[in-house]
């Protein structure tokens, strides 16, 4: 049966991804990052998927090769001229080299572009494809809402109609998380810390237009640990602050393009308390947890499309 493989290596995490009919099947591995710090150099991230990525084509890789129809990677942060991060390079150049070794077809894509389309394949919502809509990516590199409109050579055109203005939510996610003593990525265990809160906060949102300001959240649980507030309620503080900002962008851009869906990606929107409120709130759909991370499934797909595969 004819497999699709994806490769993503993005600054978070390394990861391969084999389409089959319909089904994905995954292997990846988040960066290390030392206890205390907030990320990695791009140098260092280069370093470790050199490390990490032959590991886990070891473990996903067909055998033998020669069932693989095509390729799908990702080569840059968005399909933008000028976009680029050292780091994708390393997943390029695997993928180049396999592509070439098995006689198959190569696809690139734009790291983005592989998290709208795993929304997409987990929520069932490939209809979208070929269609307009808007795809927010909210991640600890990207906080944007995209207008997606179709162009005959890229289902998945995008320009940005929306962003953070400075922090993205990823990062005050995790500088929240560091406030509290948290591992890094801080969003499993903020979010199970916020479980632990009775509380609701009300949050006025900073906003121009539909862009938003993320820096006042870490200020804000900066000054509630200072007050003595149980890190149970700075954690829900934190993400009832990120509900509203995203909220306010949805609900500005719904106004300025009415009735379009929303689609949810990035690894921010695994976040069940977020997902349920704008679920509630737009009926949008949302990458699976699994898929909301940075992942290759999303490239896999894309690639499957270019074949006529879906």
């Amino acid at each position: 049966m004819p497999e699709i493989l994806g490769v993503d290596t993005s600054n978070y995490t390394t990861s391969t991804a084999l389409w089959v009919d319909g089904t994905i099947v995954q292997q990846k591995r988040l960066l290390p990052v030392r206890s205390g710090e907030l990320g990695l150099r791009q140098s260092d991230a280069v370093f470790h998927h050199v490390q990490q990525l032959p590991e886990l084509l070891e473990a996903l890789l067909p055998k033998p090769l020669c069932s693989l129809r095509a390729i799908g990677c990702s080569t840059r942060p968005r399909a933008v001229e000028g976009s680029y991060m050292p780091c994708f390079t390393v997943g390029h150049g695997t993928a180049r080299a396999l592509a070439a070794a098995c006689g198959v077809p190569l696809y690139t894509f734009s790291h983005q572009q592989g998290h709208i389309a795993a929304a997409l394949w987990s929520s069932d919502r490939l209809d979208l494809l070929g269609k307009q809509f808007i795809a927010f990516h909210v991640s600890g590199g990207t906080t944007e809402a995209v207008l997606v409109e179709p162009k005959a050579d890229d289902p998945l055109h995008a320009e940005i109609c929306a962003q953070s203005l400075d922090l993205k939510g990823g990062q005050a996610v995790d500088r929240v998380g560091k406030l509290l003593g948290l591992p890094f990525p801080a969003g499993p265990a903020l979010e199970a810390l916020a479980e632990k809160s009775s509380r609701t906060f009300s949050v006025r949102p900073s906003m121009k237009g539909a862009d938003c300001s993320l820096s006042g959240i870490e200020n804000r649980c900066q000054r509630l640990v200072q007050q003595g507030t149980p890190p149970e309620d700075v954690a829900r503080f934190c993400l009832d602050s990120l509900f509203a900002a995203l909220d306010a962008m949805a609900k500005e851009l719904l106004r300025q393009y009415p009735g379009l869906p929303l689609v949810f990606a990035g690894g921010v929107m695994s976040n069940r308390y977020l997902r349920e409120k704008l679920q509630a709130r737009y009926q949008a759909s949302f990458a699976e947890p699994a898929f909301s991370s940075d992942n290759a499934a999303g490239v896999a797909v894309l690639a499957a499309l270019q074949e006529g595969m879906l």
